[in-house]
């Protein structure tokens, strides 16, 4: 059962799974994976005690507090009096990786719709705008380009780095929770015969302390396990596009790379439009007319840094570089951690290939279940020789497993339904890796009506433990 519980570690590991709109999400535990662990006499050196926190919000605010921090020493009066505009770039920067429905396209278009109407109005302080004016001023923008190339360059890249990591957040919780219902699938009828029958009619063969051959063993779990084995060329599937997303997140496109200098990239936006000031207003002149003088205001255009003199515009003067060294000294900290438990879980996703179709033989290769002697072992009705050919994994191939009587016209409608849910979230991994933005709804919110209570190999756990359950089945004529 190691592979299982590999999953689980990997899973709770890097769970930043619930995504909220909050960045002060409590961390949950893994106490149970540590107990599972512990009962199985399996290392815990591994294993978390609490799930990683949402290092992507993280990022996020501390990449805000670094901007803040900056404009403010830079900017001053301007930045203090429009600080709402780069506010809300960020407040939907973090909706949009949280899950919400925003459309990054018309999100920055509005961001530098806005800015450029501040900055216009503050520049020529000595007119008065109509709102109508400031229409024609955006109309035209595309065609002035007040910012340079910034607004075209900045968009796709940090729209592909925000999809990238909210859709490898995804990815994880939603292959969490398919690990996680499968494992509890209620055991059809003919399973739970078939696991009695192995376990304990040796009991009424007066050998009770003898364990079924592998083989033997493999039947019958092939037999339990043939729905959850269907979910295996899937499951592969998924996790091969987890693999390329997380190939994003730590290539040189990752979005800490894109979000540390976005402070100096939308100042150098700043710095761009400040100095083509004269020619973008005859310019705007030109195609949207000659404003009206406002009321009792007679001074020329002024500068944005008029209220910080110390960064009055000079040719000679460099362009202003980020502050808040220490919060950024900070954040690379906490990114080469966050680079290094990527490559983790990328080695554990590896590890978890074929887990569905491999896990019959992980049960019966483990825990001394079976009897390695094949002729001193316990062939579902005497000591000896396991003959019966083993059948290979998955539904369709149980049609003559001897073992274990299933109708194969009629797979398990739960386990389809979580490899369609593997199928739609492979999907959107790839178109991620690709740099699509896609749109998800919250798992959250979707419901898999099921009634599971005992899972295979919580079963085989609990009729291994309890040897009384053999003298109670015995008269039954199940052996």
């Amino acid at each position: 059962m190691t592979a299982m519980w590999g999953i689980q570690v990997a899973l709770c590991t890097f769970s930043m799974l619930s995504l909220s709109s909050g960045g002060d999400v409590k961390p949950r535990s893994c106490g149970e994976v540590r107990q599972a662990y512990h009962a199985l006499e399996y290392s815990i050196a591994d294993v978390p005690h609490q799930e990683i926190s949402e290092f992507f919000l993280e990022l996020l605010n501390n990449t805000e507090r670094s901007f803040s921090t900056m404009f403010q020493r830079t900017y001053g009066l301007f930045y203090r009096k429009n600080s709402e505009v780069f506010q809300e770039l960020f407040r939907e920067l973090k909706r949009y990786y949280t899950g919400g429905n925003v459309n990054m396209d018309e999100m920055f278009n509005d961001f530098w719709a806005r800015l450029l109407e501040r900055m216009f109005q503050m520049l020529h302080s000595q007119y008065r705008f109509s709102e109508d004016y400031l229409e024609c001023l955006n109309k035209y923008s595309e065609q002035l380009r007040p910012f340079g190339d910034t607004p075209m360059k900045l968009k796709p890249r940090v729209t592909k780095a925000l999809i990238a990591a909210r859709t490898f957040v995804q990815g994880l919780m939603v292959g969490r929770e398919v690990a996680s219902r499968v494992t509890k699938v209620n055991l059809p009828p003919a399973c739970s015969r078939a696991l009695t029958k192995m376990l304990f009619c040796p009991y009424c063969s007066g050998l009770p302390g003898l364990r079924p051959c592998n083989n033997y063993c493999l039947n019958v779990m092939r037999g339990c396990l043939a729905n959850q084995a269907d979910l295996d060329t899937e499951w592969n599937l998924f996790l091969d596009a987890m693999l390329l997303v997380a190939d994003r997140l730590v290539g040189p496109e990752n979005i800490q790379q894109i979000l540390q200098p976005i402070d100096i990239k939308i100042s150098d936006a700043i710095m761009n439009m400040q100095e083509k000031n004269f020619e973008l207003r005859n310019k705007v002149f030109q195609l949207c007319g000659q404003p009206n003088l406002a009321a009792g205001r007679v001074r020329s255009s002024r500068s944005v840094f008029d209220s910080n003199p110390r960064y009055r515009p000079a040719a000679s003067r460099a362009r202003p570089t980020s502050a808040a060294g220490t919060s950024l000294e900070h954040l690379r900290i906490v990114w080469r951690n966050m680079q290094h438990s990527i490559k983790n879980i990328k080695k554990k996703l590896s590890e978890s290939k074929r887990f569905w179709s491999k896990l019959p033989d992980e049960i019966c290769s483990g825990g001394n279940r079976t009897e390695p002697d094949e002729e001193g072992c316990w062939n579902s009705h005497a000591r000896g020789r396991y003959f019966p050919e083993v059948v290979r994994e998955g539904l369709t191939n149980q049609l003559h497993n001897p073992e274990v009587e299933l109708d194969i016209t009629r797979p398990n409608s739960f386990i389809r339904q979580q490899i369609m849910a593997l199928r739609v979230m492979t999907n959107k991994l790839k178109s991620a890796y690709n740099g699509n933005d896609i749109y998800f709804q919250d798992s959250n919110t979707t419901t898999y009506p099921y009634t599971a209570t005992v899972s295979p190999t919580e079963a085989l756990h609990q009729l291994t433990k309890d040897s009384s359950v053999g003298s109670t089945l015995c008269p039954l004529g199940l052996c």
